[in-house]
């Protein structure tokens, strides 16, 4: 009877649920239904025992479509056991399945008469098998799925209202690995009308992101994320592997790597389409195909380059996105300037670059005697500074060549495609002629306090006579007192001179070819009385003096004098009014023209400075790419520089913060004001300033391996020393430019040294107002600013008398910095230990591996009296001969002190000796505080448990473990 009620109801239940079946049928794209009840045509056949149990039912929904359900109501008896069996359902692959169950289920409250017995619950349960024709489970081998209970039931009062109360429940099984499973309903005495049952598993669906396609992918079990790598799309490669996440819920998540097209394809809605003729892609790493650069075309699509127009060309090393070039044009304007058997060859680039910035000069020689018109090759006995080829300033020296010869210098001018060119190259031609001897007649005339002197010019001069020189000097007193005069007439009479003394006296002539030599020393000693020095005045006295002309600059002159370091005097004399004097003191001699760094603070408007040292620059002609660091002043960025006319170069790019001061623009654009200043290939280059729009930019040169110290650090150990001491004549080199023009760094260090992509180092950080370190400790706060102590003089430290030689001792920790691969100066001592230490002669000993020569030099950098250090010009010397002779750097500063502690001849009772041996002495706190204490514990010691107690430099590790390994392998016997 209870189940008769249950049916009538169904089919009213039905009718109202088809009405709302267009909003329960909801499909679901990452769902994938394995059995759906509601679907089946027929009857389901799903087993049920004992055989008065579950009951299928046929019920008709609005389009008179069959729907099949079972249902149970034997609440009159007790101790119920009916159990209803799906067919065998196929996992289809999936490791997680849910089910979803709708059902109805009557409120045992409203059955009258119903024992206590009745139940408003039952039970589900699967059993999984590879065999889908089972006929019989036992109830034991069933795996139970949950007690399903109902939120909603019915009662008879419902059922007159026509009021349906529908149960909905969803459970999942996880971790299934067979073919399928069978689900069972247990009904254990309630009245239930079970609706529909739907069996489904969820997938991630087929997806294309990053132009890599992800396929349907199944789920996994116990809410797992599943990996799924991509595949490239057509016409594109992978960059990065493509990989997401498939989730439990069906989603994508979590996407990493990407492809990228292929070159000659550019992405379009998802798919890499070809380039379309007049466009390029070179590389896949490119985003979009690009118009063809100047000079060259494209006419099918797909190109991956253009090709070049006729007379054009692109080197190899040239990146595709260059436009197509041409070789330049001859150089011009040659100026010689000759010296005796050297010349001095400078000249103006060419007016026609071919559209390339990387013009070099070589120099091709040929030689006649002066008496025949036969010409050949010039040898191998010539010497070419900087080189014969391959130059990259517009100015070279040709020394050795021989006397009374001509020679003929072809200038020829080259870039990166000239090789490609089938056209004759292009070269300007310049005739030069060494010296020859003229004889130069010297006339004389003295009185008490002055001597007049008359010459001839000579009979040969090597080109027109511009001026005459003479040098004059105290006899004996050439390294005290000198004085330098010039004339253009062929006579000068000096006076002030003192009574009774012999003065020597020589003569030179200068031509437009330069300089030719002094001739031979005049001794001429004044007159006690005003009297005629020798003879009548009308019968002087005749010398021959040989004086030849040549070339050569007046600062190769008295180079000689330079280098003795000697204070010079000045003598006053009375000369005619075309008449020059130069001036000789401390050493130097002060030249017309000659280039002083000038500080920014000297102008009244320091807008000026910027404007006189510093090009402006186009704001958009700057790409800015990526933030690469935070300077004092602002962010420091990486990018592209693009002038009109020139190649496209990366640039580093500093630009001034928000909210700024005037002070602080000034002092931000003062340091483009001092690098502006300087032309050298070890100075980091300016290119230009920003100040005419916001925000204001410094554009230098872009030093792809960043600052020294970081680079060495990242690379300890991996160079050979014949490389280290290049890098360290590189930055001598710059400091000796910065030297001669006047200028003190006052902060150099390893960390403001830049690397280029060749190992270049070049000076950097002109700033006035500098950050040391971020380290506190690095700074030493005197009177008037903050000093970075590790790399300062003593002088500089206590009086802050800053100069170039304060710098030499600043470049030797620099060499230590290099040859130890960025260890820290001093390591952990504070800075007033330095102070002391240093104060009472204590100096940084050798970095393991460190050639004699280099600690000698370092050590010279370290005198404490300044005058005793070394000039830079001095060290690049030194370097330089090093380079040229590597034999030299072969003996190491540490190989004479360390012995390997396990030898019969040396023995160490502690960690504290052994370390000393080695010196290794600034670990020993490391080791001490890590509980090594005894040699005992040390010896089996792993690299890993070094860099634990903070032993991180790789040169120190092996150090140790090779001494380490030695104990072991001999077997030492340690003395406790």
């Amino acid at each position: 009877m209870l189940l008769i009620f249950c049916y009538k109801n169904l089919i009213f239940f039905f009718h109202k649920l088809s009405q709302k079946k267009k909003h329960l049928d909801i499909h679901f794209i990452n769902m994938v239904t394995l059995l759906d009840s509601m679907s089946a045509l027929g009857d389901l056949g799903w087993e049920a025992y004992p055989a008065e149990g579950w009951e299928e039912i046929s019920v008709m929904d609005e389009r008179n479509t069959p729907m099949r359900t079972y249902q149970v109501c034997n609440v009159m008896e007790a101790n119920q056991n009916n159990w209803l069996r799906t067919s065998h359902i196929p996992r289809d692959g999936a490791q997680r399945v849910y089910i979803e169950i709708k059902f109805t289920l009557r409120d045992c409250n409203s059955l009258p008469g119903v024992p206590g017995t009745c139940k408003e619950t039952f039970n589900m349960y699967y059993y999984e098998s590879n065999n889908s024709n089972l006929w019989f489970i036992k109830e034991s081998q069933y795996i139970k799925i949950d007690t399903i209970a109902a939120d909603e039931s019915f009662t008879q009062v419902d059922v007159g209202d026509r009021v349906m109360k529908l149960n909905t429940e969803v459970r999942d099984i996880s971790n299934l690995s067979k073919k399928g499973f069978y689900l069972a309903f247990q009904d254990v005495g309630a009245c239930i009308a079970l609706v529909s049952v739907r069996v489904y598993y969820k997938k991630c669906p087929v997806t294309v992101l990053n132009l890599a396609e992800f396929p349907d992918t199944v789920t996994g079990g116990d809410s797992a994320l599943v990996e799924v790598r991509g595949t490239c799309v057509n016409n594109s490669q992978e960059f990065d592997t493509p990989k997401m996440y498939c989730s439990a819920d069906g989603g994508w998540l979590v996407p990493i790597g990407r492809c990228v097209c292929n070159p000659g394809f550019e992405e379009r809605n998802d798919i890499c389409q070809p380039c379309r003729p007049g466009f390029y892609k070179a590389s896949a790493q490119d985003a979009y195909c690009m118009k063809c650069p100047l000079h060259s075309y494209s006419h099918q699509d797909k190109a991956t380059e253009c090709v070049c127009e006729r007379g054009y060309y692109r080197a190899e090393t040239d990146p595709r996105a260059m436009a197509c070039t041409r070789p330049p044009s001859a150089p011009e304007n040659p100026i010689t300037t000759i010296n005796e058997t050297s010349v001095t060859l400078e000249w103006s680039p060419p007016r026609e670059s071919g559209g390339r910035g990387d013009v070099t000069y070589s120099l091709h020689c040929r030689k006649c005697a002066a008496d025949s018109r036969e010409c050949g090759p010039c040898g191998s006995g010539l010497h070419f500074v900087p080189r014969q080829f391959g130059l990259a300033y517009t100015k070279a020296q040709v020394t050795d060549l021989l006397p009374h010869t001509s020679y003929t210098f072809d200038i020829e001018a080259l870039n990166g495609v000239s090789d490609l060119s089938p056209s004759p190259k292009q070269y300007i031609s310049v005739n030069v002629t060494t010296s020859q001897t003229v004889n130069v007649i010297l006339k004389e005339r003295k009185t008490k306090d002055s001597i007049t002197l008359a010459w001839q010019g000579p009979e040969r001069a090597n080109g027109a006579i511009v001026e005459y020189e003479v040098i004059y000097y105290e006899k004996n007193q050439r390294d005290q007192n000198y004085t330098v005069l010039k004339t253009k007439s062929n006579s000068m009479t000096v006076d002030g001179l003192k009574p009774g003394t012999t003065y020597v006296f020589r003569v030179r002539a200068r031509t437009d070819g330069g300089y030719g030599n002094y001739g031979g020393e005049i001794e001429l000693e004044t007159s006690h009385e005003d009297m005629l020095a020798i003879g009548d005045p009308n019968q002087p006295t005749i010398l021959a003096v040989s004086i030849a002309g040549g070339i050569v600059l007046l600062i190769f002159l008295v180079a000689c004098f330079v280098v003795s370091g000697r204070h010079c005097g000045y003598i006053k004399a009375k000369q005619d009014p075309d008449e020059e004097k130069m001036q000789f003191q401390h050493g130097r001699v002060k030249l017309p023209g000659s280039r002083t760094y000038i500080h920014p603070h000297t102008y009244e408007d320091p807008n000026q400075a910027v404007r006189d040292f510093a090009k402006e620059i186009d704001a958009s002609a700057i790409r800015i790419e990526r933030v690469i660091g935070a300077g004092e002043f602002g962010e420091v960025c990486s990018g592209r520089l693009k002038l009109p006319s020139k190649r496209e170069i990366y640039v580093a790019i500093k630009s001034l913060k928000a909210g700024y001061s005037e002070k602080q623009r000034r002092d931000f654009l003062s340091e483009a004001s001092i690098m502006g200043q300087f032309d050298h290939p070890n100075i980091i280059r300016l290119e230009g300033v920003v100040t005419k729009c916001k925000p204001v930019m410094i554009i230098t040169e872009f030093m792809e391996n960043g600052s020294l110290d970081t680079f060495l650090k990242k690379h300890d150990g991996q160079f050979t020393i014949i490389q280290l001491v290049g890098m360290l004549r590189g930055i001598a080199s710059g400091m000796k430019y910065l030297s001669d023009m006047n200028y003190v760094h006052r902060d150099l260090a390893a960390r403001n040294i830049l690397v280029n992509s060749n190992l270049v180092c070049k000076v950097s950080d002109f700033g006035l107002s500098r950050v040391l370190e971020d380290d506190p400790e690095a700074a030493y706060t005197t009177r008037g600013g903050k000093i970075p102590i590790r790399w300062t003089s003593p002088e500089a430290i206590a009086y802050r008398k800053f100069t170039s030689a304060s710098d030499v001792w600043s470049y030797g920790i620099v060499m230590w910095e290099v040859i130890s691969y960025g260890e820290r100066p001093y390591w952990e001592m504070s800075n007033q230990d330095v102070i002391k230490a240093i104060d009472e002669g204590y100096r940084l000993p050798a970095p393991m591996d460190c050639p004699v020569v280099l600690h000698q030099l370092m050590l010279d950098c370290w005198e404490k009296s300044r005058s005793d250090r070394p000039k830079f010009g001095q060290i690049v010397n030194t370097l330089d001969k090093l380079i040229r002779n590597p034999s030299s750097l072969k003996q190491l500063a540490n190989s004479s002190v360390w012995q390997d502690p396990t030898t019969p001849e040396f023995s160490v009772n502690t960690v504290e000796d052994w370390l000393d041996a080695m010196k290794m002495t600034q670990y020993k706190e490391n080791f001490s505080n890590a509980g090594y204490v005894t040699l005992d514990s040390v010896l089996y010691i792993s690299v890993s448990e070094l860099g634990k107690i903070g032993i991180s430099l790789a040169g120190h590790q092996k150090k140790i473990l090779s001494s380490i390994q030695s104990l072991q392998t001999q077997g030492a016997h340690v003395q406790v």
